[in-house]
């Protein structure tokens, strides 16, 4: 008699990225950095609240303790600003933007922006994104039988981005920027053996010394843009550049100069259309991996859409969009680590903290560490149904604190337009061998893209 096999690991969760299980010396772990930065991730972190290290000369922790996450990102935030690295890795593309600006050039920069992601609106912008979502499912109509999914949702949401930022504007040329910016990653993305051994920042690292010409014309580009609108006035309803262009700082009366303004809309060029792209190509990638949960999906945005485009009214109606979106930011978060460089002396979870040591925040383990989740690497959206408790601070697709994402409200309404609007129309399904494997440079993509079965409904 022979025994049902039990199904596999592959087959109960979805791709995860192999965590270390030894010590490894520098060359092996700069290896694994340019190759994929989470596998230096040490599979005890998610096991464990802080795990310390040494490499070469840099003192590190991974932090996944609640507690003393909610010291770093709420408490003492201005004890751990983020890392030269980072710092010097985005300044050429984004300048002293608020991604990047600390203490009072980010506070001032803050207050005068945050109006311009309030509720009412991110929900005037919203038909931006169904007529996004309108535009992808013709596209998929037009060519059924299978779809590389990442690449509609990089499209569909470069469009949104473009579109809510430059709204009308002859001197945006989309494509040009987002080549740019693809360019502008790929160079910068991956782990120098100076950053892993702790060379200091201001030496000069050969692999990003040339920096893409796109780059510089992607600049110009913005700026021409801004030199336009001023001259042209708002348009009738606002987009991003003219909520910005009107933005003060209420405290000192302060506005953006042309430079900051174009530093901040790059930023939330790329951070915008990069990040919901991502959280969109898992979340159809998971339905199709878990078809019980696309069927329950389809039935909530079918029932609430009843064969329209989402719009911004709908988005309250549809909870379980926003469960499936959560549950995937949970376990595939876009910024997946981030670095600290700590500037006093301060006790995490037990550790002894220096300043100058590094201070990672492994999102990815975090979100998937068994000490807060249970089954952390099953795909379960019931963990955001209505009333599920979890501490604040073991969940931070987001960040939190002051420094939380800006747009993080404007990410979720575009997700669950998008999202609710394909789901009630096309069914999804894995194609054999094709799955995605998590991949990070400096965000976790899904390498070699999101291949499905398109169906229409």
């Amino acid at each position: 008699m022979t025994a049902t096999p039990d199904l596999t690991e592959q087959h109960r969760y979805p791709p995860k990225v192999p965590l270390v299980t030894e010590v490894w010396g520098v060359f092996r772990s700069l290896i694994a950095a340019r190759r994929n930065l989470l596998e230096i991730i040490p599979e005890i972190a998610t096991r464990q609240p802080i795990v310390s290290g040494k490499t070469g000369t840099v003192r590190w922790h991974m932090v996944m303790d609640p507690d003393s996450l909610r010291r770093m990102l709420k408490d003492r935030v201005d004890d751990y600003p983020k890392s030269d690295v980072t710092k010097n890795l985005l300044r050429p593309a984004i300048g002293d933007s608020l991604f990047i600006a600390e203490g009072a050039h980010w506070r001032w920069q803050r207050r005068a922006a945050a109006p311009v992601f309030s509720h009412r609106n991110i929900a005037s912008l919203v038909p931006i994104m169904s007529a996004a979502a309108d535009a992808t499912c013709a596209r998929l109509a037009a060519c059924p039988g299978r779809a590389d999914m990442y690449q509609e949702m990089v499209s569909a949401t470069f469009d949104v981005i473009s579109n809510v930022t430059f709204s009308g504007s002859d001197a945006m040329d989309s494509n040009a920027v987002h080549k740019a910016i693809d360019a502008y990653i790929a160079q910068i993305g991956r782990v120098s053996l100076m950053d892993v051994v702790g060379i200091p920042t201001w030496v000069p690292r050969p692999s990003r010394m040339f920096r893409p010409n796109t780059l510089k014309d992607m600049k110009a580009v913005a700026d021409r843009a801004i030199r336009q609108r001023e001259a042209a006035g708002p348009k009738s309803v606002p987009d991003l550049l003219d909520l910005l262009l009107a933005g003060e700082d209420p405290e000192t009366k302060k506005r953006m100069n042309t430079d900051e303004l174009r530093d901040n809309l790059l930023t939330f060029i790329v951070a915008g259309h990069e990040t919901t792209a991502l959280t969109l190509s898992w979340a159809l990638y998971l339905c199709a991996f878990d078809e019980p949960v696309q069927d329950k999906l389809r039935a909530e945005a079918q029932s609430v859409l009843q064969g329209r485009t989402a719009t911004a009214e709908d988005c309250p109606r549809l909870p379980y969009t926003e469960q499936v979106i959560k549950e995937t930011l949970r376990l595939y978060p876009p910024a997946a680590i981030v670095s600290r460089t700590a500037q006093a002396h301060d006790t995490l979870s037990g550790r002894e903290i220096r300043p100058g040591d590094t201070v990672m925040m492994p999102f990815y383990a975090l979100h998937r560490n068994h000490a807060l989740w249970p089954d952390p690497d099953r795909f379960d959206p019931e963990r955001f149904a209505k009333g599920a408790k979890y501490d604040r601070f073991s969940y931070l697709p987001f960040g939190d604190g002051p420094r939380v994402c800006i747009g993080a409200s404007f990410a979720m309404t575009e997700a669950t337009v998008i999202l609710s609007t394909l789901i009630s129309k096309f069914r999804f399904k894995r194609v054999p061998g094709k799955d995605p494997k998590p991949v990070m440079l400096l965000t976790l993509r899904p390498d070699g893209g999101v291949h499905l079965k398109v169906e229409p409904v």
